[in-house]
């Protein structure tokens, strides 16, 4: 039996999923196969039909016991959705650590699972989430150095005195990836386990 917070907590992550689809497949629809007046409409017409399915099927959905396979592609969508966000700079997926320990841990609570059972899953969790955003930084270096203004860029946006070589960017690559993916591992665990201890207190 889901408590108020983890009913919430949960409802906030699938509402926004069926109109941010329906606007992004209607928005690309309509810029590939329609005149360009006509984009804001079709996108606006996907948005209201994604609310539409919240409002018809949200309710039936919080009631049942989502499998795993749905909420990994629900923290694909998300991601795949931040990458498209922030222009392929990963810096924030590792905050969706926080929702993924969330879910998990209150289905370890659900199974009344014991510590051993939770720390197991906590890292199974870690593993797939760090995996995703090995994935997601792996694709953002590629674009960052096939890109020939990624120096300009960085020196603009960093506000640097010296010109940005080739090295110095796979190096903040290399650096900045590894260091996403150890924030990921332990928040993700940190969050399962924290989201199990505080809802079965």
């Amino acid at each position: 039996m889901k408590t108020k917070l983890e009913r919430i907590g949960i409802a906030l992550l699938l509402a926004p999923l069926a109109p941010l689809a329906g606007f992004m497949i209607c928005w690309w629809a309509g810029y590939t196969f329609l005149p360009e007046k006509w984009i804001p409409y079709t996108a606006l017409t996907g948005l209201i039909a994604g609310i539409w399915m919240d409002i018809l099927f949200l309710k039936k959905l919080l009631e049942q016991r989502l499998g795993w396979p749905l909420w990994m592609a629900v923290y694909l969508f998300y991601s795949t959705g931040l990458f498209g966000m922030f222009m392929g700079v990963p810096v924030f997926h590792a905050a969706l650590a926080v929702p993924a320990g969330f879910v998990v841990g209150g289905r370890l609570v659900e199974e009344k699972a014991e510590l051993p059972r939770v720390r197991k899953v906590a890292q199974y969790t870690a593993w797939f989430t760090t995996a995703v955003l090995a994935l997601v930084c792996a694709a953002s270096a590629i674009f960052a150095l096939l890109s020939p203004s990624t120096a300009n860029d960085l020196k603009g946006m960093l506000r640097l005195g010296f010109e940005v070589t080739q090295g110095m960017i796979i190096a903040l690559i290399l650096v900045g990836g590894l260091g996403l993916m150890a924030v990921c591992w332990v928040l993700t665990i940190f969050c399962v386990r924290l989201t199990h201890h505080f809802l079965s207190s």
